[in-house]
């Protein structure tokens, strides 16, 4: 059998598992591999490596802003071909109204610096007109810019940005989450005075031009001043607003990580003082994940109605969170990161439900080069998938699409894993002293549209992949 034949085979059989050279290692010009999601339309980002994608619908536009990572060893500025030089990675923004044919607007540079170091991972979009004190003409974009600070930049010409503000003097910067309707922003961050790398500052950005501190927290041992062992850093919040008043933390990353639950109004009106007393009033509770497992995303699901419990009594809904671990060894190098599903129904008394990870047999993953292991989650509340499907970037397993309408039972509908192309950055790992390098797709981070539309972005420098759903998982969507 030819090669071409054989590449073919494996992917058809990638469930089956396929053990050949050909399904370990990808190869440019090779297809992607696939099951129930088609490619829709791509963009090359520049070939800057990539992490958070937020899709903005702009009046009849519908805008991709995407955050990125520092450069690399090799090419620490790519060349910005609209400018004709070198810039820092920083933010991209991409029209994706006609999603076939995404139409690269602007880089927005971000901090000098090689990887976690530098570019501007983070980026949310919020309109001026939902905001309580914007300007109803702007369209507002928070950005990390890379470890130093945050910024905000009027984006309602998004070919032409202008900043507008700047929140600086940090020591690091990471997965931030802002409420459009009252404008308070969970800013993770690292001020300077906590013994802690990563924390929460919570401000009021209503009136972006003219940011409100009103504290900080983090947990106890952290705070300034404080001695003895410094619990694990923050990875990121996502906050249900005012209706739910719930917060849900997420740290740890990978390994020795754990859900924190918090009352919203107390963390936004209680004690300020960073002491450890005032630090515990607005936690309600926390659930310990395995040493081995962290928690990168915490995506709250209240209130999903389980078809099983419909005849009983009590519980026909239960309050869902997602956790999603982070693996961040190249080649398995570590315990399997995973997702896992939590009913926090009893605030007081979480319990983990489920989990879900892909096989590894499947693809001979941990041989294909670079991260194998989740990441991330989608993050969108928009009803065509809230509480339905959920999409989880997987790195050289590339997006996963789950069912998830039985929270106890998660069910793999689809996948799709890109194809690497000539840009796609290598991967090493260190065996007997020399580097062993590889190169596979990294998805890293994965967001969805209110049309259904999903978008995947690459850490290895790949790109955008603009995605959509086909047969039995188009079903469960309920998608035309």
């Amino acid at each position: 059998m030819k090669g071409g034949g054989k590449l073919a085979l494996c992917v058809a059989l990638s469930f089956l598992g396929c053990s050949s050279v050909d399904a370990q290692q990808q190869k440019v010009g090779a297809p992607p591999e696939a099951s129930n999601m088609k490619l829709v339309g791509t963009n090359d980002l520049q070939a800057r490596s990539a992490y958070q994608p937020t899709i903005h619908h702009q009046g009849d536009r519908w805008i991709a802003y995407i955050g990125h990572h520092g450069g690399t060893d090799e090419i620490p500025d790519p060349i910005n071909p609209m400018t004709g030089k070198p810039e820092p990675n920083g933010t991209s923004i991409v029209d994706v109204t006609d999603p076939a044919h995404p139409k690269y607007l602007r880089h927005i540079p971000g901090q000098e610096g090689k990887y976690e170091s530098g570019g501007a991972q983070m980026v949310r979009v919020c309109d001026g007109k939902d905001l309580p004190k914007g300007d109803r003409n702007a369209v507002y974009m928070l950005r990390t810019f890379g470890s130093e600070a945050h910024e905000i930049w009027n984006v309602a010409d998004p070919a032409n940005p202008a900043l507008i503000t700047r929140i600086g003097g940090l020591k690091d910067t990471h997965k931030s989450w802002w409420e459009c309707d009252t404008g308070i922003a969970f800013l993770v961050s690292g001020a300077p005075d906590w013994r802690t790398r990563r924390m929460t500052q919570v401000y009021d950005l209503g009136d972006p031009a003219h940011p409100v501190k009103i504290r900080d927290f983090g947990l106890p041992g952290q705070e300034p001043g404080s001695t003895g062992a410094v619990p694990t850093e923050l990875h990121g919040p996502i906050s249900t607003g005012p209706g739910r008043n719930r917060v849900y933390f997420g740290y740890g990353t990978n390994k020795g990580g754990f859900l924190q639950i918090v009352d919203r109004e107390k963390l936004l009106n209680g004690p300020k003082e960073p002491i450890a007393e005032n630090l515990r009033y607005p936690e309600i509770s926390r659930m310990p994940l395995s040493a081995l497992n962290g928690a990168h995303t915490t995506f709250p699901m209240p209130g999903m109605p389980i078809a099983e419990f419909s005849h009983d009594k009590d519980g026909k809904t239960r309050d869902i969170v997602m956790i999603v671990d982070e693996a961040i060894l190249n080649e398995c190098g570590e315990a399997r990161q995973m997702v896992w599903f939590a009913d926090v129904t009893t605030e007081t008394r979480p319990m983990m439900i489920s989990s879900y990870t892909v096989p590894e047999a499947s693809g001979s993953f941990c041989e294909r080069g670079g991260r194998f292991g989740s990441h991330s989650s989608s993050e969108s509340m928009a009803p065509v998938y809230y509480r339905k499907m959920a999409f989880i970037a997987f790195f050289n397993a590339g997006v996963r699409a789950l069912d998830i309408r039985d929270p106890y039972h998660p069910k793999e509908v689809g996948y799709f894993i890109p194809s690497i192309t000539s840009a796609t950055d290598k991967r090493c790992v260190t065996v007997e002293g020399a580097d062993r390098c590889k190169v596979a797709i990294q998805t890293n981070n994965v967001e969805t549209d209110e049309r259904g539309y999903i978008y995947a972005v690459d850490r290895a420098n790949t790109g955008l992949h603009i995605l959509e759903l086909t047969g039995e998982a188009r079903a469960v969507a309920g998608l035309p």
